[in-house]
């Protein structure tokens, strides 16, 4: 392994696949006009971005025109839940979210609760699941949105996002129901008829697609109030000359994960698994995090604590030995807090300061996950050595005893 470097952190972003850049090329080159555009030039790139519409519909089971392209998936999150709140402000002002979706649906939601809205954040269990009881109980006359990630960005846990949205159909049909799907796109089922969502949002960079593109799923007649304006694109919904580029890649990247998905989820859910027995096994003191039912857990993921240690520190030591990977949320780095995700776990604090996040992709293999099985002991031992907690409650030259924990998280 000596000189290769093992990318772990595909949560945080994807290689582009060279089979998309080939797909964007002409994009960016020939066919470059402007889509808005009449002559020649411009129907030539609108129809660039009328096939890649049309792609993405198929995949999402919806028409093409519900189909909105984005700058990303933080902007298709704000435009979602800050569009249909304001959309829909008339039917109530009340959102119903959890405490552990992404800063860029939690930082949406306190921006619109200093703006008037009221706001109730869903606890979750040790293992990241919300309570469907509790969203029944949420769900009130006059809220107005919903928005409930399908799968968890740091921990993987897999939400039962059909079941939520058929409970607050039920219990208030006027509600907009939203879910972020961004990091579940190659693995989960993005049917939005089965799921019964009025919005869903992607992000191309997460599944091998370029960077700066990103879809929003509007269900025709949800109330939308668009957020950037300035033109007619996206039927009005995003204004802004269109990324012609960028949109076929992402319709290409998803149409591959689609084709690929049954043996790209194969490939790294045996390296997972392997992870998972290898790691706790070698190193003492593994906290486990996210569903312990792997079933209901991205097959890529990966994410666990180390007792007696800090964080930033194991990521470091990992960089050099020529591993990539992350503490969590790629959007979270540099931050001395806890995760909020595991801190509305119930990890405690001591704990959730030292999280790794193993997020797999198709190129990993089985020889780098070796690797890092082989090294990480050495590495945790070395700074835990340094840790004054660690030697307090470790007699000399002798090594903690394994309470692994590895079937429960560490509750305060």
């Amino acid at each position: 392994m000596e000189g290769a470097r093992a990318y772990f952190d595909h949560a945080a972003t994807t290689p582009l696949d060279p089979r998309v850049l080939d797909a964007m090329l002409p994009y960016l080159t020939t066919a470059w006009g402007n889509p808005s555009s009449i002559y020649a030039e411009g129907r030539e790139a609108a129809q660039g971005l009328h096939l890649a519409r049309r792609k993405v519909a198929e995949i999402l089971n919806c028409k093409p025109q519900e189909i909105v392209f984005t700058g990303g998936g933080s902007e298709a999150d704000n435009l979602a839940i800050r569009g249909a709140a304001l959309g829909n402000r008339r039917r109530g002002n009340h959102i119903v979210t959890s405490a552990i979706e992404h800063h860029a649906v939690l930082h949406t939601v306190e921006r619109l609760e200093g703006e008037g809205f009221e706001a109730t954040y869903l606890g979750v269990d040790g293992q990241g699941f919300i309570d469907l009881a509790e969203l029944e109980g949420a769900v009130r006359e006059n809220t107005g949105v919903v928005t409930l990630m399908l799968a968890n960005n740091e921990i993987g846990t897999i939400e039962p996002i059909a079941e939520a949205a058929a409970i607050v159909r039920k219990k208030n049909p006027q509600a907009v129901f939203h879910t972020d799907a961004v990091q579940a796109a190659g693995y989960l089922d993005l049917d939005v008829q089965k799921m019964g969502v009025n919005l869903l949002t992607l992000a191309a960079h997460k599944f091998y697609g370029p960077r700066g593109i990103g879809v929003l799923y509007v269900r025709q007649r949800t109330p939308m109030q668009p957020q950037i304006l300035g033109g007619s694109q996206e039927r009005g919904r995003r204004a802004g000359t269109e990324n012609v580029a960028g949109a076929v890649g992402l319709a290409r990247a998803l149409e591959l994960a689609y084709l690929e998905k049954p043996q790209r989820t194969a490939h790294v859910r045996e390296l997972r698994d392997f992870l998972l027995r290898e790691i706790p096994a070698g190193v003492p003191g593994v906290v486990i995090t996210g569903s312990l039912d792997l079933d209901r857990r991205l097959p890529a993921n990966l994410s666990l604590c180390f007792e007696h240690l800090e964080g930033e520190p194991v990521l470091l030591n990992l960089d050099l030995s020529g591993i990539s990977a992350s503490a969590g949320s790629a959007c979270a780095t540099g931050s001395m807090e806890p995760s909020h995700v595991l801190s509305a776990c119930g990890i405690d604090p001591d704990t959730a300061r030292c999280a790794l996040r193993l997020s797999l992709g198709k190129d990993n293999t089985m020889a780098q996950c070796e690797h890092l099985v082989e090294i990480l002991p050495g590495i945790v031992e070395k700074l835990r050595r340094l840790q004054p907690t660690y030697r307090m409650s470790t007699p000399e030259g002798s090594s903690p005893q394994s309470d692994l924990r590895q079937t429960q998280a560490v509750r305060r």
